[in-house]
């Protein structure tokens, strides 16, 4: 069986219905709670969900894991709760690697974007201590994350026992359905159609930075299947293990992906201007791009979809129809 931690999140949720479309048999660990997050996984059920609080009891059965897709997280970028976050985010992936390497499990983890803080040490993902030291994540999420990534570097410098196959992913910016339930953490491209059909135009961010004009700031932005389509070769690719970005290889500014998203929708491309709430100043990633020399060399050749089909993809398939979730 192939286990998916978060399972009923955003991207644990398409790569759940990826898997059972596939004929493989999918156990998840999620809690769906009461506001329709099960929908998330309302076509493509899985054979089993584990509340996260049981999910160490039933490792502790032996069950027959192929692979492991470490998905789960607390994830809000705004999160403060240092305790809660370490034991999500760390002390839990801590004792799956453990788990993974006793019972010669594959495992595949997310690591995040967030770690790289404001990009002044750049987007490489180099996976050496050395060069992990050198990122300064800006908020607690992405602190967690690099915390973690760091820990497994350590494992890895000291020759300890190890998964027999390891990756962690340096998720970029992913957009896509399903993702409805994230809250303030909901994709830009989600946001900007939702301003658009409640009848304005798109709301960026005034920059914050000197030089950087309104609207330049840039993320790469990444459409949720070829995010599945890096997992899925994972999965068929066991030899190939390391750290490794996901995101295009290319930065596109927030003004583009606004254009993008009126395109999409049928309107006129005007967009409109707002201060950066207090809270999010000096917490902003102004530029993230991801280096994805690792993952091509590793062997994965899929193409990246463009931000402009991604978008189209995701408002006329997904958000313009009655049903938008996958």
């Amino acid at each position: 069986m192939i286990l998916v931690t978060g399972g009923a999140g955003f991207i644990g949720s398409n790569l759940v219905a990826a898997l059972v479309a596939r004929g493989e048999p999918v156990v998840v660990s999620d809690w769906l709670g009461a506001a329709g997050k099960w929908r998330n996984l309302g076509r493509h059920a899985p054979d089993q969900i584990i509340a996260p609080e049981d999910l160490d009891d039933f490792l502790a059965g032996h069950p027959p894991v192929e692979m492991l897709f470490h998905l789960g997280a607390v994830s809000e970028t705004t999160a403060v709760d240092g305790d809660a976050v370490w034991r999500a985010n760390v002390a839990l992936s801590q004792r799956l690697w453990r788990w993974c390497t006793g019972r010669s499990v594959r495992l595949v983890y997310a690591s995040s974007a967030a770690t790289y803080g404001d990009g002044a040490a750049g987007f490489e993902d180099d996976a050496s201590p050395a060069h992990l030291a050198t990122l300064r994540p800006l908020n607690l999420y992405g602190w967690s994350k690099h915390a973690f990534d760091c820990w497994v570097a350590r494992q890895l410098h000291h020759g300890e026992a190890r998964p027999p196959q390891w990756a962690g992913l340096k998720f970029f910016n992913v957009y896509g359905p399903n993702e409805y339930h994230k809250g303030s953490m909901i994709s830009v491209v989600k946001v900007k159609h939702d301003e658009i059909v409640a009848g304005g135009r798109p709301l960026l961010f005034r920059a914050d930075r000197p030089g950087l004009a309104d609207g330049a700031q840039a993320r790469d932005f990444i459409w949720i299947d070829d995010v599945v389509a890096v997992l899925l070769w994972l999965l068929d690719t066991p030899r190939a293990q390391g750290l490794f970005n996901v995101g295009t290889g290319q930065a596109r500014s927030y003004l583009d992906l606004a254009h993008a998203v009126c395109a999409a929708a049928g309107v006129a491309p005007e967009v409109d201007f707002i201060d950066m709430p207090e809270r999010l100043r000096g917490q902003y990633q102004s530029f993230t791009e991801a280096r994805i020399e690792r993952l091509r060399a590793a062997g994965f050749n899929g193409q990246f979809t463009t931000l402009e089909a991604g978008i189209a993809r995701y408002v006329q398939g997904f958000l313009r129809q009655p049903d938008p979730y996958r």
